[in-house]
């Protein structure tokens, strides 16, 4: 039994029959928990958290339909979870509070695309990568990795190090070290969830999130996991599990953890 929790329709259309495709590709891997987590930038709603020129241009529903379609889902014997993505803002801690508890959400995944005005995963800001300190990067990052967790905003966390995106890494591994340390140190302290993702090696730095060392402190630390494909279209759902699960055994996991209406339970890996 797999979790696969972090997924995306904004490639195609909040419509039942563009769901349906997830849902069934979800079957046809054995994924017994599966989720939509939207990113919350393209609702209207959220403006008061997240707003800057790349984002407004992508501003595109608004959370009634949203939550419609996760109704019609129901009323079509779809088990399919109802999340969100948010971009994690600091400063923005009541606004976040404000929106979450709004909707029941069955989880909210909380992640980190943005270190101040620099989009860190975003292909028309990679070569920025180039003008800026690698070491204040990462540092920056994670420290809004600690203020995530220590928000205890989020069930989850997506993926941990996504910083790595685009193969810049800092040459000093003790320095990194040192950022997983501080980041699983916070993370172990409250409620949010590491995922397991295997986007990642769909991406440039071609790596599951997160990395092995990070992973291992996260399995120290009792930090619970799930596993994710974060999809944006229908066939990468449960894509490359086998690695994912490769890499949770590896450094001792043997349970997931899953969600419903902010319920959780642990089941076998």
């Amino acid at each position: 039994m797999y979790t696969d929790y972090h997924n995306h329709l904004e490639k195609g259309t909040l419509t039942l029959d563009y769901l349906s495709q997830f849902v069934e590709e979800a079957k046809r891997k054995n994924v017994n928990h599966f989720g939509i987590s939207e990113h919350a930038y393209h609702f209207y709603e959220t403006e008061n958290i997240l707003s800057n020129p790349w984002v407004n241009q992508r501003r595109w529903y608004n959370m009634g339909e949203y939550v419609d379609l996760f109704k019609q889902a129901e009323k079509h014997g779809m088990d399919v979870k109802m999340s969100i993505e948010m971009d994690y803002t600091p400063g923005k801690h009541a606004e976040m509070r404000d929106f979450i508890s709004n909707y029941k959400f069955d989880y909210v995944i909380g992640s980190i695309h943005w270190v101040e005005d620099f989009g860190i995963d975003l292909a028309e800001y990679r070569h920025l990568w180039d003008e800026r300190d690698t070491l204040t990067v990462y540092r920056k990052y994670f420290d809004q990795v600690v203020t995530l967790a220590e928000s205890n905003l989020f069930d989850i966390v997506g993926h941990l190090d996504l910083v790595k995106i685009f193969k810049y890494k800092p040459d000093n591994r003790d320095f990194l070290l040192e950022q997983y340390d501080r980041a699983t140190n916070a993370l172990s302290n409250s409620k949010t969830c590491v995922e397991i993702s295997t986007a990642g090696l769909r991406k440039p730095v071609g790596e599951l999130y997160p990395d092995p060392d990070l992973l291992k402190m996260c399995y120290e630390k009792d930090i619970p996991i799930v596993l994710s494909s974060d999809a944006h279209v229908p066939r990468d759902v449960g894509a490359d599990y086998d690695k994912a699960v490769d890499l949770a055994k590896s450094v001792g996991y043997s349970k997931l953890m899953t969600f419903e209406q902010g319920e959780r339970k642990s089941i076998p890996l």
